[in-house]
């Protein structure tokens, strides 16, 4: 899996309120009293060996705003969410949310006063007041927020930091959240599937061909020509499951055939870019597979224009690698379609992706109630840390919030690097994902018959050896490349809806609090196990055409979930909304498939094209191991794979919130 994409200039931080008034350096009026902002200074700034910035230096600041009443808003979000709650889907408007909770026009105003005053131009703020984007020299930023900014040398780059702590006028302090963008402290962002490496030039990536052979359907071909692993042959992968075996084994052909396919409700998609072919792709993937195409406005792409910055609206594709967002776009479309073939598609492309990016376009879907369902496919390596990204956390947090409010459900791929202990050295589980206002959708393996039938499931975590001098090295099951994401938070406390179905071995397997536990139900993720999709790719020859391959990850879980939700919308005639209280309030029902661990160890063959695309250049052959999942696995009941489970189809949709 790659990870060249990265998560924005953070820098972030959260108001230290409460604190006496300091003086405002030199670079500030030094007779304004201010509050100091914690965290502003990166660990890796208090070297004493720095350079300068130059003054000139463009920059852009996003200073997030707190809400009136947080407290009052996510005490609104529960009870609207909840269906032992007499205000259960009693949903407020976005206009009713802004009145009642965002900062108000004199509050905005009061900020931009001291923004623009400094010499900084304001070039957004959302009509929620979620937060003032700014633009303008590194003198400018030094004068608002009483620093100086200098130059680092991290690793043999150079990163810009505060010196010292940024401090904020203290007649706004108890406004202001923190600010983004004073530091280019980096953290990881990319999305959630597990796709061939695609980097390049924009519009269409490089091809990734599947290859040959491979098994239409779970066990349809044996490798008999190589070596066997636990006690017999392998089946070969599957070639991509495709929406008739996915509507299938999930249960809700029947739904569909009958109607009931998600007509009347919007799903929404956030990632990085906008494939410029995705409406041709998702069409032609739709008709090629005995799907229904889209019909006249079923599907619509907003694209980064939506939200200008002037210079700063150009893309920097080098930045994230553009055209690998392409295949996320591209997954995330059909599976959503393949689930709800009558749902409305609204795909919300942020222009970069840097986190102020992404949560402005998630923020534009809430706050326009554009949708009734949201599905992100991307998420950093690890929790977040609040006391150095507090910003960030709220910023991310009150647009959760609001969207519950509204009724809309938001949910989010539970990551691709397992507990992360490969990754990044300690337990984590990744954020968003870890917030406790959104669905976290984690992954499974998932074995269909020749009939669409659902075969079995278990937890996604994948171990490779390859064929190398007639056996398979390392000796199987390898060694450990990717899997769901899950765990425990160290950061958020156990919401109220895990209680009593949690087990207090992962709620508490730090100790003290009980902490949220990730993820809160589970669909197909493994890529031995994953969907076909279609997409316009660049050909060696240089040709750019549409073809299929195989793709996986917890991507892929995250919109067929979405789909499914759309789904059990339209059976109810009412959004679920936050939907997390009424999947707890069904765990241990038969509206789930209980993931657990196989009676014996589950693997395949598979066979990949060494150059990519054709046989031209020999096969790499490999032996993938499934449910490998190091210190998260699946267990009977809640488990930190999978959550509850996976949904059981017609009676998931018919059952859902009462």
């Amino acid at each position: 899996m790659r990870r060249t994409y990265v998560r924005g200039a953070i820098g972030i931080a959260v108001a230290a309120l409460g604190l006496a008034a300091v003086a405002v350096p030199a670079s500030a009026a030094p007779d304004t009293p201010s509050v100091a902002l914690s965290g502003t200074v990166p660990s890796w700034a208090s070297s004493a060996a720095h350079g300068a910035v130059s003054a000139s230096t463009q920059l852009r600041l996003t200073v997030v705003l707190n809400l009136r009443d947080a407290a009052g808003a996510a005490a609104l979000a529960a009870s609207v969410s909840d269906p032992a709650s007499a205000l259960y889907r009693h949903y407020v408007s976005a206009a009713a949310f802004r009145d009642r909770f965002a900062p108000t026009t004199s509050d905005v105003s009061a900020v931009t006063g001291w923004l623009t005053g400094a010499g900084l131009r304001v070039v957004d703020v959302p009509a929620n007041h979620r937060w003032v984007t700014v633009t303008g020299s590194v003198a400018s930023a030094e004068r608002a927020f009483g620093t100086h900014l200098a130059s680092f040398n991290v690793g043999g780059t150079a990163q810009r930091a505060p010196l010292s702590p940024a401090k904020v006028p203290a007649a706004v302090a108890g406004l202001v959240a923190g600010v983004d963008g004073l530091s280019s402290e980096l953290r990881l962002n990319t999305p959630d599937s597990v796709v061939p490496d695609k980097l390049g030039s924009a519009p269409a990536p490089p091809a990734f061909v599947n290859g040959r052979p491979c098994s239409s359907y779970w066990g349809q071909k044996i490798a008999t020509t190589l070596p066997g692993a636990y006690g017999g042959k392998l089946p070969y992968a599957p070639c991509g499951y495709t929406p008739g075996q996915l509507q299938g084994a999930y249960g809700v052909n029947g739904l569909i055939a009958k109607g009931n396919n998600g007509k009347g409700v919007t799903v929404a998609i956030v990632d990085a870019y906008a494939a410029p072919t995705i409406a041709a792709d998702a069409n032609t993937f739709a008709t090629t597979h005995g799907q229904p195409g889209y019909t006249a406005g079923q599907f619509t792409q907003m694209t980064p224009a939506a939200y200008s910055y002037g210079y700063w609206d150009k893309i920097n594709g080098d930045q994230c690698g553009e055209n690998g967002w392409y295949g996320e776009e591209t997954l995330d479309v059909e599976a959503v379609h393949t689930m709800a073939p009558g749902a409305n598609i609204v795909y919300s492309a942020a222009r970069s992706c840097n986190d102020p990016d992404l949560v402005a376009a998630e923020n534009k879907i809430v706050d326009n109630h554009s949708a009734q369902i949201i599905t992100n496919s991307w998420g950093g390596s690890g929790d977040i840390d609040p006391k150095t990204h507090g910003a960030l956390l709220q910023a991310y947090t009150q647009t959760f919030l609001q969207a519950a409010a509204e009724g809309i459900g938001i949910f989010f791929s539970s990551g691709d690097n397992g507990d992360e202990l490969a990754a990044t050295g300690v337990r984590t589980v990744d954020f968003p994902a870890s917030d406790p206002w959104v669905t976290a959708v984690g992954g499974t393996s998932l074995g269909i018959g020749s009939g669409n039938n659902y075969q079995f499931e278990t937890g996604w975590g994948t171990s490779k050896s390859v064929l190398t001098g007639g056996a398979w090295s390392p000796k199987a099951p390898g060694n450990y490349i990717y899997g769901a994401g899950g765990g425990t938070s160290k950061v958020f406390d156990q919401p109220w809806y895990q209680r009593g179905v949690v087990p207090g071995s992962i709620s508490k397997y730090f100790g003290g609090v009980a902490g949220r536990a990730v993820p809160d139900i589970a669909a197909d993720a493994d890529p031995s196990t994953g969907m076909l999709v279609g997409e316009s790719q660049t050909f060696p020859d240089g040709s750019v055409r549409y073809s299929e391959y195989r793709i996986g990850g917890t991507s892929l879980a995250s919109p067929l979930m979405a789909g499914i939700e759309a789904l059990a919308d339209q059976s109810s005639g009412w959004a679920h909304g936050f939907a997390n209280p009424a999947i707890y309030a069904l765990a241990g029902s038969y509206a789930y498939h209980d993931v657990v661990a196989p009676s014996h160890t589950v693997a395949v063959a598979r066979s990949d094209y060494a150059n990519g695309v054709d046989p031209s250049g020999g096969l790499v052959f490999s032996l993938r191991t499934m449910n490998q999942s190091g210190t998260i696995f699946v267990r009977p009941g809640y488990d930190d794979v999978t959550g509850v489970g996976s949904p059981r189809g017609a009676v998931y949709v018919t059952r859902l919130g009462g």
